[in-house]
């Protein structure tokens, strides 16, 4: 199986680079977005499995950022960890409003972080997997022809 990507989007680089401590020992690819619109050139780009998406960032928020992958056809299977400062009902209820999987407040906990990653990465191959064997069964109906 290939490397899971995950793209970690924040404009602190002190975040940035606490994130990435925290993902070291995971077997994963990285990359780093440092805006709102940086993170969209990079989701088409890289093609992440999971982003880290910060709420509070210039260009276009997390909110933006999130709406944006999860109203794309192509892109919404990816799934989205919101990292925020942020912890009013209100700021949570706009981040699953905009389609995001998860939250996680800041400061962030690496066991937690760690553990939400993991358990996101499996969801987003059981996902893949299952969009695999479903083309793979039309395909097969549809060799089959009509009566057979």
């Amino acid at each position: 199986m290939a490397k899971s990507k995950i793209l970690i989007a924040d404009d602190n680089p002190t975040n940035v680079e606490l994130l990435e401590a925290y993902l070291s020992d995971v077997d994963c690819e990285i990359a780093i977005a440092v805006d709102g619109r940086d993170t969209l050139d990079k989701v088409a780009q890289f093609r992440p499995d999971l982003i880290l998406l910060d709420i509070m960032m210039p260009k276009l928020s997390g909110f933006e950022v999130c709406r944006t992958v999860k109203d794309s056809p192509k892109d919404r299977q990816i799934m989205v960890l919101m990292v925020t400062a942020l912890n009013e009902l209100g700021d949570i209820e706009r981040a699953v409003a905009a389609g995001c999987n998860d939250f996680i407040s800041k400061p962030v906990n690496k066991i937690e972080l760690l553990k939400r990653v993991e358990n996101m990465l499996s969801l987003r191959h059981v996902t893949d997997e299952l969009d695999r064997l479903r083309r793979y069964i039309d395909g097969m109906q549809d060799s089959a022809g009509p009566g057979e």
